[in-house]
């Protein structure tokens, strides 16, 4: 099976700028089914929550999301260690003009049902050695809860630095997005059979998708005028397919864990 590794506000809370989780300064415009593969760049800072995941050298391999001041969530698969470094407020990661973050990383938790070899849980919270300075550049996003319904066919956004042909050599400079639709668990079993869990979610497959280096990043789907985080970009197709949906980390199915192992450190 072609799988690929895309390496690529808990409850409501104020900020410095006045908004909740999930409410950005910074209004996106989004025009539809434009895709990260073959790209349409996001408005700047308009994705506040969205964090780059970079090596010592400044290489992106990963993508996150801001939850607080304190903590981002990414996929297991991406191998999140202390000697990386989260990127906060990034839009173009090739300017040196920008005004980001760069953010040390104090500890990393896995999910302790993560299974490499189904790609399952595949989920890793990352405490940040100082608190991120909110901002209208920096935000969080709110993470959808156990008890949320987001049905199949509702249009959400992913975004991230990823690849925006397969067959690139190199990952694009401005933070790229991308409208997709969600499946229902039926109909993503439909492309992916029995590799599917309960706490995956399939969204895309409608000319748009996730490609390498967005893995990590987030799928949020507004809602009652706030964006949630719903899903963790975790695999797909090899060929980056826009006909075959892209798969999830289904945020509700994580939303205790990660409400608990960021009390409990």
């Amino acid at each position: 099976m072609a799988f690929f590794w895309l390496v690529s506000c808990l409850a409501l809370f104020g900020t410095a700028y006045g908004q909740s989780c999930g409410v950005p300064v910074i209004t996106p415009v989004i025009t539809g089914y434009a895709r990260i593969v073959n790209g349409e760049n996001a408005v700047p800072g308009s994705w506040p929550w969205q964090v780059s995941l970079q090596d010592t050298t400044g290489w992106h391999f990963c993508g996150g999301s801001l939850i607080n001041e304190n903590w981002v969530v990414t996929a297991a698969h991406c191998g999140v260690s202390t000697r990386h470094r989260v990127i906060l407020g990034a839009y173009d990661k090739c300017s040196t003009n920008e005004n980001a973050q760069i953010m040390e990383i104090q500890k990393t938790i896995t999910h302790p049902g993560w299974d490499s070899y189904a790609i399952n849980n595949d989920v890793t919270l990352v405490k940040l050695k100082s608190s991120a300075r909110l901002s209208a550049r920096v935000s969080p996003v709110c993470l959808a809860n156990v008890a949320a319904n987001f049905p199949g066919g509702m249009l959400c956004v992913t975004s991230g630095w990823g690849l925006t042909q397969s067959t690139a050599h190199n990952t694009p400079c401005q933070l790229q997005q991308a409208a997709i639709p969600l499946l229902t668990t039926a109909e993503c079993k439909n492309y992916w059979g029995s590799s599917i869990t309960d706490v995956m979610i399939c969204a895309g497959g409608a000319g748009a998708t996730s490609c390498m280096g967005d893995s990590g990043g987030p799928l949020v789907c507004h809602d009652g005028g706030a964006w949630y985080l719903v899903g963790i970009v975790s695999w797909g197709s090899g060929r980056c397919s826009l006909q075959i949906p892209a798969v999830y980390a289904r945020v509700t199915k994580f939303h205790s864990w990660i409400e608990e192992t960021m009390a409990a450190n």
